[in-house]
């Protein structure tokens, strides 16, 4: 091989990609990973890393301020935003740091440019170095958007909130989904009174009913506003701040800082699709198949540039296992994307896996399922005296009632799920959590209670 001349040249250095990378590596490939920017994508830069950094901070502030209820002798809790951002920040340049040892360690080749596609097996880089490979896989992710409207370069997207250094005073956010209700949690808990203008009738459309009206409630009992069925006409200027108006003219209040959580768009321009023979629906994500494979022979996709399920090990366990069948022999190697489980870090998290009750009866029939809860106070909670309560849910279908959905709202969800998951993965049923002994006292014994 020449110097331009690899088995794989991956476009894309997020996660996803880094991991196409490595685990073609591992196998034995040649390989280039052409990313202009830092290592590791939205996920460690603007997205999943920071973003739980944050919300580990704004669980702190929580903590302590339970704490001062509970009798300890600590003041009410101040974030200096500015040195967790350094704390923040350093541990990013620890990943940074270990990406790059990882692509040395594996020979994996790193050109810091964009790359486009010219044809079969062929990319160009930005200064005119043309690499070639018979496998290409496209990994250049998505971007935040804002909405179609007057004065929306007014507002931010969640990118620019890992630019602030202290909690504004107002804030709205403009949507409903897995961002804006982490943002709002999270800003709200740090200091900021936050107020969520919604388009559609509820939070989080994709989760089931129950435990999203459930989120909304404990929401507003620490302060977060919910503005639902609202229909955003416009943003103005005020001062240094913004308001909205609706598309009735009915106006906000003053805010100091707008973001925007309307959506993602996948980062698919210049990359010399249609040279290469590579389809795109109508929203720019590029279309593949079942084992990540475009319309182009050699050329495949993964992660939130397919429009797929946009979820950072989404990504990472599709590369893998389109790695391990193109370059490890595992012929039928492919992600199953059903029972994924994802995790919306709001304070408390709400945790997803399956089915919910809505898809489950579409899918199996009224008749066929069954569905059990359990509402509580957690304990901390409830010696603290706050409001906030816990709703788990299962969702089983048939006579021996396999679970095929699992929601969980409350403290610890977003690690107890896990378990769950490869429990459900394997076709778990309700008898098997019958008998299973519970660890008690905690929150995680509710799911093999319910009845």
């Amino acid at each position: 091989m020449s110097d331009t001349e690899f088995d794989l040249i991956v476009l894309g250095g997020g996660s996803g990609g880094l991991a196409a990378a490595f685990r073609a590596a591992e196998h034995g490939a040649r390989v280039a990973v052409l990313e202009p920017g830092e290592l590791g994508g939205t996920c460690v830069n603007l997205g999943c890393v920071p973003k739980k950094a944050m919300w580990l901070a704004a669980e702190l502030a929580q903590r302590i301020e339970m704490g001062c209820r509970m009798g300890f002798n600590v003041s009410q809790p101040k974030l200096d935003w500015r040195e967790f951002v350094v704390h923040r920040q350093r541990y990013i340049a620890g990943i940074h740091d270990s990406y790059r040892k990882r692509l040395d360690s594996h020979g994996v080749v790193r050109v810091p440019s964009y790359g486009r596609l010219i044809g079969e097996g062929r990319v160009e880089t930005q200064d005119g170095l043309r690499l070639s490979a018979p496998h290409i896989v496209i990994a250049t992710g998505s971007r935040p958007t804002r909405p179609p409207v007057p004065g929306a370069e007014l507002g931010g997207v969640s990118d620019d909130f890992f630019n602030l250094c202290d909690a504004p005073e107002r804030v709205a956010i403009v949507g409903g989904g897995y961002i804006a209700v982490e943002l709002a949690s999270v800003l709200q808990a740090l200091g900021s009174r936050v107020d969520l203008f919604v388009r559609g009738a509820r939070l989080l459309e994709s989760f089931d009913a129950e435990l999203s009206a459930a989120l909304a409630d404990n929401l507003r009992q620490v302060g977060v506003r919910g503005r639902f069925g609202y229909r955003l006409g416009a943003v103005e200027a005020r001062g240094q701040g913004v308001r909205l108006v609706a598309e009735d003219g009915t106006c906000s209040e003053h805010y100091d800082l707008l973001l925007f959580a309307t959506g993602r768009q996948a980062n698919t321009e210049g990359l010399g699709l249609e040279a290469a023979g590579v389809a795109a629906n109508e929203t720019g994500a590029i279309e593949v198949d079942d084992y990540q494979n475009t319309s182009a022979s050699g050329i495949y996709a993964i992660g939130d540039v397919t429009g797929k399920v946009p979820l950072t090990p989404v990504a990472i366990a599709a590369a893998r296992r389109l790695m391990n069948r193109v370059f490890g022999g595992q012929a039928d190697a492919k992600l199953d994307y059903r029972d994924i489980p994802t995790v919306v870090f709001a304070h408390p998290p709400l945790g997803r896996t399956g089915l919910s009750e809505e898809e489950a009866r579409l899918q199996h029939g009224q008749g066929a399922v069954s569905v059990y809860r359990a509402s509580f106070r957690p304990m901390l909670d409830a010696l603290a005296d706050t409001p906030m309560r816990s709703l788990f849910k299962l969702v089983c279908v048939g006579e021996d009632k396999r679970v095929v959905g699992l929601h969980l709202l409350g403290e610890g969800s977003d690690e107890m799920l896990q378990g769950f998951a490869v429990a459900i993965k394997r076709g778990v049923t309700l008898d098997d959590l019958h008998d299973t002994v519970a660890i008690h006292p905690s929150s995680a014994e509710e799911v093999v209670l319910m009845r």
